[in-house]
């Protein structure tokens, strides 16, 4: 350590280049961090949703839940399993023990999925996530209708999927967007009971009749010759036409030979219409689509909203007017995060100008004053160089750990200071009592700080949110 000190002392070139290279790599790195409204936490939790539309709780619980729930509750790791079963929808939490491999976890759940034998024919496959705070959406965002537009709102889900989504999903740093109120358009059959009574039908004889017919079954393959032709039946579904000419009871007259049919079209309508929206929403009294973004784990907060405004600007003057539709943004994270960091960073610039004026107090030396006050930018901006290396981000909680340190980064500089400045008064020179004076106290210096590191040593044991 005296050859340190000795070195320091006679390459103050040296020491300025070093100086210069921490801030430099400081404000590069600054540059490259994400910025953050509170740290990335990833929970070992994973739920399971699975829709079945208009199923009851207790077919939900019976059809699916429990299927569920008996093949995923061996899963290694696996702490608690918890279920709830409502109109339509079930859903599952899994909480895995702290340091559970999360990718391996997710993997042995979507097998284990595999095995449940078969689903209802009209129920959804189940989707799976992780639970984390990047799972909150960063923006929400109305699309509604202008005032010449008449049209349904809801009746514009496919085109806030296909186009407003797409383009949303775009943007870098947005892992997903969810739309909420919107409706897809499907084919409706609207069958008459007056008409089905008459031909003694019942409402699954269409149905089973209308799933049978709509179906592509491979028929094997023929041998001819050094040829092989597969053979295969084609009858799904393309057209409204098809759909109403499927017959749904055929009956002979043995007398006469006269065959009567009965199809699809002679009992019910066909067309195309919307499915009943998954939510009804309403802005300030007008009906809407909500659409929110949740942005990728360690991507820039601040980066990524640029890019979503850019997107809505881009979609409000481009291809929205033609539908007579419009894009709002309702909610921005980045202006709470702005307004946080902006009060720490003026915590942190009013804390350094407090410390030095106590400096200039006590040692009523401007010279002496701007030496320990240098100590405070070069420490914060070095700071950020290991914040990159270490993959953090830069938030409330980082800054606020920031500020506080600013008092305690010139503790060292002052205790140093003040013993080279008793050696002067002795009669040493300059190089000497700078040599002398940080020689004699370098150890209880390192000490002290060591022990401030100390304190925050079980810190880093902790898990979870804290």
């Amino acid at each position: 350590m005296n050859g340190l000190i000795r070195l320091s002392i006679e390459r103050p070139i040296a020491v300025l280049a070093a100086v210069l290279m921490i801030v430099m790599f400081g404000v590069v790195a600054f540059a490259k961090i994400p910025i953050q409204l509170t740290p990335d936490v990833r929970k070992p939790i994973i739920s399971l949703e699975t829709v079945w539309p208009g199923a009851a709780p207790a077919e939900i619980e019976r059809e699916i839940t429990n299927e569920q729930e008996e093949v995923l509750k061996g899963i290694e790791g696996l702490e608690q399993i918890s279920s709830e079963s409502q109109d339509g929808r079930s859903r599952i939490t899994m909480e895995f023990t702290v340091g559970q491999d999360m990718s391996r976890a997710l993997l042995l759940t979507a097998n284990r999925l595999d095995r449940v034998s078969s689903y209802p024919a009209e129920a959804d496959q189940p989707s799976i996530r992780t639970a984390s705070s990047e799972d909150n959406p960063i923006a929400w965002i109305v699309l509604l209708q202008t005032d010449d537009n008449k049209q349904l709102i809801h009746t514009f889900g496919d085109f806030a999927e296909d186009v407003i989504q797409d383009r949303l999903e775009r943007v870098s740093g947005v892992a997903r967007v969810n739309v909420y109120g919107s409706s897809n358009r499907e084919m409706v059959v609207r069958v008459n009971p007056d008409l089905m009574a008459r031909y003694r039908l019942t409402v699954t004889d269409v149905v089973d009749t209308m799933r049978a017919a709509n179906s592509s079954v491979s028929a094997g393959d023929v041998d001819e010759g050094k040829r092989r032709y597969v053979v295969r039946t084609e009858g799904e579904f393309k057209t409204l036409e098809d759909v109403s000419n499927v017959v749904v009871r055929s009956q002979s007259d043995q007398a006469t030979g006269r065959v009567a049919r009965v199809t699809i079209g002679d009992i019910a309508e066909v067309a195309f219409d919307y499915s009943d929206p998954t939510a009804r929403i309403r802005v300030n009294g007008h009906p809407a689509i909500a659409i929110n973004t949740v942005r990728e784990t360690g991507a820039n907060v601040i980066e990524t909203m640029k890019g979503i405004r850019a997107a809505i600007k881009e979609l409000n003057e481009q291809r929205l007017p033609a539908k007579k539709l419009k894009l709002v943004q309702v909610y921005d994270e980045t202006v709470y995060i702005d307004s946080s960091i902006n009060l720490v960073q003026q915590n942190i610039v009013i804390g350094g100008l407090l410390a030095a004026l106590v400096l200039l107090v006590f040692l009523r030396s401007w010279g002496a004053t701007l030496i320990v006050s240098m100590a405070i930018p070069v420490s914060v901006i070095g700071a950020f160089v290991a914040m990159a290396f270490l993959g953090r981000s830069l938030n409330v909680i980082s800054m606020a750990g920031i500020a506080f340190a600013v008092g305690m980064v010139v503790d060292a500089a002052i205790v140093v200071l003040e013993n080279i400045f008793r050696l002067r008064e002795k009669g040493l020179s300059r190089v000497e009592a700078a040599f002398e004076g940080a020689k004699q106290v370098w150890v209880a210096v390192l000490v002290s700080a060591l022990t401030t590191v100390m304190v925050f040593i079980p810190i880093l044991v902790m898990e979870l949110e804290v």
